[in-house]
């Protein structure tokens, strides 16, 4: 069954979110035939059996479908259909020979594509979507695909919602359902049945697959999967392949202008060989051969083997991509937003001191802050617990062997909107609640607090350090704890850590300021410390924002202030995806990097989102990209590879609107005055094929400097200029061969297509060398070893080719050495007039990259590539 392909409903599987939002829960499971405790192994294997899997899509590399779209170009199917044709005529040479070049062709296209294709498949494999799932009466983790209809998944905060789910009960749950809805503002979610018919945004009691719980806690029954759910529907009318990205999208007009002009010359060639009484089956074959001559077969071959190549070269460098195009998407940031701790700093905390309200040493406040963590306390080791935590813990100063005076009897967990942990413990048959947490949340605590507090706080602020805050009061009675109980507290004392600036950091801030990225800093830590660090290492710190500040503006105040700010402190997950949406909407690509659950929201709110291994499951799950390790060196490896990939192609681009259409300008020229074809379709088509296998080298070559220092966007205009100016220079040459052949040799048909074609291919060939920089070539710019190689050798193949065996069955003959040298003058005389005007034709052209559109349906298509599946269907 093909993945997201709707089934048959039945008694147990099928119910439209709209329909289970409108029952209570108890009827739900009844209706799915399942309890609170989830289905069995056996019941889930046959649901999964019976209803497939839960994507919306499936891909797998097959050479067929490869094959098929290299050869669903109506012009090759036409040449083909011509050689048959003629072969059953008596051309039968020709035929054959047309034949075998177009079958290597071909070939040569499957194969690139198909390895591509491969790897594509392969980093499919690598990456794994879970979700934590009830089965057999105890939870257990499950990979995304094999969820089906009736299980009873637990949701978490930062989490993709895997399916449509009826929930059952809710913890403060929140949804983000902007990817269906447009809303940006999360919706609060509970597990009362809403009114029958209500719209997708008023479903409150279901979450919906393709949207993020944005906090809170709760757990559901998949009532759909797959094609099934909301978004599936609205996924598969999209489209049932991978998203398209904006740099795909300028690839197929850049192919649609190239078949338009080729188009147009084609029937103009085919009329003119008519009016000059020419074989109908010859001025059609030449006629088509031109055609494929021009067509940008090999271009889809050129991107994914670049692509490909550059999956491999980025996880050399430490850098994963869950999908071939997140390549494309790296080069085109221009805006990072990236957490502190680990990224600017060492990301190893140490602690410094404890210290009382009045900046003097106290141990009763590390005493205090050890024994108040939500982590688990095994004697006088701590199991788990934050950097903080583990850093008091780990400390040699810390007073450890007191902790074991203190009785833990409730703990209220730290959360990222609260910034506190408290726990309530006895000692010495006393009740007491001990809070820990940012200074200004504990202080705004505490009823009175002692002269000089603040300004103790702030000293250490501007120092760099962090620090965290204690309080505590008596509660005789207590039993538990709630928010509530976090208030009339004493402040206790201060604990003092160190996180120093990463060495590497500065270094790998001025790459990516060389490559026009802006970085800015979210981070949940004071103000003050986040903008010390980022004077340290020579970041401007700007301005800076803090939640509280976020809380009062609009998402329009924000974007204004976004060019002027580098700093954002004290932020929570939401607002953390608001500035991300927010710098969006100003029309630039932005990445975001985090490691957190607090972090995922931003990371799927950005156009890339970028963790690390060492990260969470959630943040992992949510990010686009792992780096291996967490380094902005790695990071600027990757958009760097990311804009190498553009720049190669674009080579091939410009080479195919360069000499490709003047070689069909001059193919129609030629055709107007030469008794007879300019060159034979067969010999067009080798042409074509020495050519391109030459052009498959571009991936491997090297890039300048100034190319990678900004991203690039797609220009058809630029192209279309670049054709109608380098396209005559090369038509210019190739009538200068024309006029000596027949002037200066007195060529007959044989020698003037030999020459031609020997002319033709080494011009095309060799002008990459010119084009493929904005440099001197050669002297400010060397190509790659295989490239040089490449071009080099498809120029020898064909300066050698008329004096093999093989000259006969193809039309050609042996060339005067003569010819040879008039050719070597034309090339040199040909690649300096390409490079003069190349020098020109740049110096016209803005600098800035042209803005990037964005397409209706672009974040379900994003979102949709996570619920594809290989393998199957």
């Amino acid at each position: 069954m093909a993945a997201g392909t709707p089934t048959t409903p039945s008694a147990e599987g099928m119910l439209t979110a709209q329909d289970a939002a409108a029952r209570a829960g108890a009827d739900v499971l009844a209706a799915l035939a399942v309890s609170e405790d989830g289905l069995t192994t056996q019941e889930s294997e046959r649901r999964l059996q019976r209803y497939g899997p839960n994507a919306v899509r499936s891909h797998r590399a097959r050479i067929l479908p490869v094959l098929v779209r290299q050869l669903r170009s109506p012009l090759l199917l036409l040449l083909v259909g011509t050689a048959i044709v003629s072969f059953f005529l008596g051309e039968r040479t020709d035929a054959i020979v047309i034949g075998v070049i177009v079958a290597m062709s071909v070939g040569l296209g499957v194969l690139n594509e198909y390895r591509a294709e491969r790897a594509a498949d392969a980093l499919h494999e690598r990456i794994r979507h879970r979700v934590v799932v009830w089965r057999d009466g105890a939870t257990r983790p499950l990979d995304l695909a094999e969820l089906v209809p009736g299980d009873v998944v637990e949701l978490r905060s930062g989490e993709l919602v895997p399916a449509d789910i009826r929930l059952l009960t809710v913890n403060g749950l929140h949804c983000d359902e902007s990817v269906l809805t447009g809303e940006s503002e999360p919706v609060e979610k509970s597990v009362g049945p809403v009114a029958s018919g209500s719209a997708v945004a008023e479903l409150d009691s279901c979450v919906l697959m393709g949207t993020v719980i944005a906090g809170g806690n709760g757990r559901g029954v998949v009532v759909a999967t797959g094609g099934r759910t909301e978004f599936g529907r609205i996924a598969l009318g999209l489209a049932h392949r991978e998203p398209e990205t904006e740099f795909q999208v300028g690839l197929r007009r850049f192919s649609m202008l190239l078949v338009r002009v080729a188009a147009a010359l084609t029937v103009g060639i085919f009329a003119v060989n008519l009016l000059l009484h020419r074989p109908l089956l010859d001025a059609l074959m030449f006629s088509l051969a031109i055609a494929v001559g021009i067509s940008p077969q090999l271009l889809p071959a050129v991107v994914s083997t670049s692509l490909a190549a550059g999956s491999r070269q980025l996880a050399r460098q430490k850098v994963l991509v869950k999908r071939l195009v997140c390549i494309e998407d790296l080069g085109d940031v221009e805006v990072l937003f990236t957490d502190k701790t680990g990224t600017l700093t060492e990301g190893r905390i140490e602690f410094m001191r404890a210290i009382g309200p009045d900046g003097a040493a106290c141990d009763a406040a590390a005493v205090l802050g050890l024994v108040c963590t939500d982590a688990l306390i095994e004697g006088e080791t701590l199991a788990g617990g934050d950097p903080l935590d583990t850093a008091l813990w780990a400390a040699p100063t810390a007073p450890r062997h007191m902790v074991a005076d203190y009785t833990r009897i409730s703990v209220l967990p730290f959360d990222h909107e609260r910034r506190l942990v408290s726990v309530l413990v006895e000692h010495d048959g006393e009740r007491t609640i001990i809070t820990k947490g940012a200074p200004e949340e504990v202080l705004s605590r505490c009823p009175s607090t002692p002269e000089g507090a603040a300004r103790v706080v702030r000293a250490e602020f501007e120092a760099g350090h962090r620090v965290v805050a204690v309080a505590s009061r008596t509660v005789p009675d207590s039993q538990s704890l709630t928010a509530a109980d976090e208030s009339g507290l004493t402040l206790r004392g201060f604990l003092v850590f160190l996180d120093p600036p990463k060495t590497t950091a500065r270094d790998a801030l001025d790459r990516l300021t060389a490559l026009g990225i802006a970085v800015k800093v979210i981070t949940g830590d004071n103000p003050a410390v986040a903008t010390r660090v980022c004077a340290q290492l020579g970041l401007p710190p700007g301005g800076a924002l803090t939640g509280a500040d976020l809380e009062r503006m609009t998402d329009t105040q924000i974007a204004e202030q976004l060019p002027t700010t580098t700093v954002f402190a004290r932020v929570g997950p939401e607002q953390k995806a608001r500035i991300v949406r927010a710098q969006r909407g100003l029309g630039v690509d932005v990445a975001f990097l985090g490691d957190g659950v607090n972090d995922a929201l931003a990371l799927h709110a950005a156009d890339v989102g970028i963790s690390v291994d060492s990260a969470t499951d959630v943040a992992k799950d949510a990010a686009d990209v792992v780096l291996l390790e967490k380094d902005l060196h790695v990071l600027a490896d990757g958009v760097t590879q990311g804009r190498r990939v553009f720049a190669n192609t674009m080579k091939y681009v410009l080479m195919g609107t360069s000499s490709n259409f003047g070689n069909m300008f001059s193919a129609a020229g030629a055709s107007a005055f030469l008794p007879f074809l300019p060159m034979l379709p067969s010999q067009i088509l080798l042409n074509n094929l020495l050519y391109d296998a030459s052009q498959l080298a571009i991936p491997t070559d090297t890039v300048d400097a100034e190319q990678l220092a900004r991203p690039s966007r797609w220009d058809i205009g630029l192209i279309q200029r670049f054709m109608l100016v380098f396209g005559p220079i090369s038509s210019l040459f190739d009538f200068a061969t024309f006029g000596i052949m027949l002037w200066l040799f007195h060529a007959g048909e044989t020698l003037f297509h030999t020459a031609w074609f020997v002319e033709s291919l080494a011009t095309q060939t060799l002008v990459l060398f010119v084009i493929r920089t904005r440099r001197t070539p050669f002297f400010r710019s060397h190509p790659s070893t295989p490239l040089l190689l490449a071009g080099l050798t498809a120029v020898g193949v064909g300066a050698l080719l008329p004096s093999t065996p093989l000259a006969r069955d193809l039309g050609f003959t042996p060339l005067p050495g003569t010819f040879f040298l008039a050719l070597t003058l034309m090339i040199v005389v040909y690649l300096a007039l390409a490079e003069t005007a190349k020098h020109w034709f740049f110096r016209a052209q803005p600098q800035t990259p042209a803005q990037r559109p964005r397409r209706p349906g672009h974040r379900v298509r994003r979102r949709a590539a996570r619920f594809t599946i290989t393998g199957r269907g």
